[in-house]
């Protein structure tokens, strides 16, 4: 049998998180108020919100009767990654946690946010005011946030990170804990998309919160199972 890649491949988005709930999905902060909660919190030390936390349990459940125990699971170190896989894994018994190999590797951490991190809408675009039309110009696979990375650097750092699983795990079960622009960087190599679908999440494809991507071997490759499978019934799904 080829084991020239991981045989199990399980991609978690992280579950909501305090930045997650003050913007509600937008770009920016939409007021000052808006961002009062995290203001001056360093996007590594974000953590989840209630429902986040309940949202990571409850998908830990789904997981393991899907799964069962993996060999590795990875986390991008961000505060809210590794509380998504505590929640998760706290699913498991003590002798099945005691056999996975937990391990954070800031490769498939989130973008840098860059310099606009904090502000709201009205900030940005008074600091920025080019940006716009240059966000239409590159798109969002190329361009990059002011001092910060496009998803298109991203994916440069995810490249060497399963280039290392494939030659460290192969035939093992692996489960990823990251973020959702890493995500689209992992589809981007791993299903062999063109710079055009990757420029935007097809409309109601954005990966929610605990949203569970699933690859497994099939011989010359590893082939999606399925995308952004939720397994939670708390907070919101956006």
């Amino acid at each position: 049998m080829d084991t020239s890649r991981p045989a199990l491949l399980v991609l978690v988005r992280h579950a909501e998180s305090a930045r997650n709930q003050a913007k509600k999905g937008s770009v920016y902060f939409a007021d000052d108020a808006a961002r009062q909660v995290v203001r001056g919190v360093p996007d590594h030390l974000i953590e989840l919100t209630a429902d986040g936390r309940k949202q990571a349990e409850q998908t830990g459940h789904a997981v393991r009767e899907r799964f069962g125990a993996f060999d590795y699971v990875f986390t991008s170190g961000y505060a809210r990654t590794e509380q998504t896989a505590e929640g998760v894994l706290a699913a498991y018994t003590t002798a099945e946690r005691a056999g996975m190999k937990v391990k954070a590797d800031l490769f498939i951490r989130e973008r840098d946010p860059g310099f606009a991190y904090d502000m709201t809408t009205a900030e940005a675009e008074a600091a920025f005011p080019w940006l716009n039309e240059y966000w239409q110009t590159f798109g969002g696979f190329m361009a990059r946030p002011p001092g910060g990375e496009s998803l298109a650097d991203v994916t440069g750092r995810v490249h060497e990170f399963i280039n290392t699983l494939f030659r460290d795990h192969p035939g093992k079960k692996i489960m990823i804990v990251t973020h959702g622009g890493t995500l689209r960087c992992f589809r981007f190599l791993l299903e062999g998309w063109t710079y055009a679908q990757a420029q935007k999440w097809p409309a109601g494809q954005s990966p929610a919160n605990c949203g569970i991507t699933t690859y497994r071997d099939a011989g010359d490759r590893l082939e999606l199972v399925d995308y952004n499978q939720v397994y939670w019934t708390v907070g919101s799904a956006a």
